[in-house]
């Protein structure tokens, strides 16, 4: 569902992709993102799902957290969004739909067309033979 793009640090250049939420980011082992940079916290933030509001970004109490280079401690996130937690820079990103494939859908629209036409020939040949 949203793509974190790590663009600083040891990670940097790794996209990771969060499909459940909530998304906690920080340090520590218990984190979905382990980010081990300088002035990240054991659990430094958590991203949420909120069907009415969107992506919404918790920081923990006290956590300099940055969202565009303004602080933040709870914000509505947007595609594209810079977050800084300690030294860490992310962006925040949806990510790539998945694509599922039509084609047993569109062998039954085929077969009904088909049925169809030969249904049609039949009712045909019946009322004309």
């Amino acid at each position: 569902m949203i793509q974190l793009q790590i663009l600083s640090g040891q990670l940097a250049g790794v996209s990771w992709t969060a499909r459940q939420f909530p998304v906690r980011l920080g340090r520590g082992a218990e984190n979905e993102l382990r980010l081990e940079e300088a002035g990240v916290w054991e659990q430094h933030l958590t991203i949420e799902f909120d069907p009415a509001l969107g992506f919404t970004l918790l920081a923990q109490p006290d956590a300099l957290v940055t969202v565009n280079d303004q602080p933040a401690s709870s914000q509505i996130l947007r595609a594209g969004d810079l977050i800084a937690l300690g030294s860490a820079r992310v962006r925040f990103w949806l990510s790539e739909p998945v694509r599922r494939s039509l084609r047993w859908r569109e062998f039954a629209v085929w077969t009904l067309i088909a049925a169809i036409f030969g249904t049609e020939l039949w009712l045909l040949r019946w009322l004309l033979g």
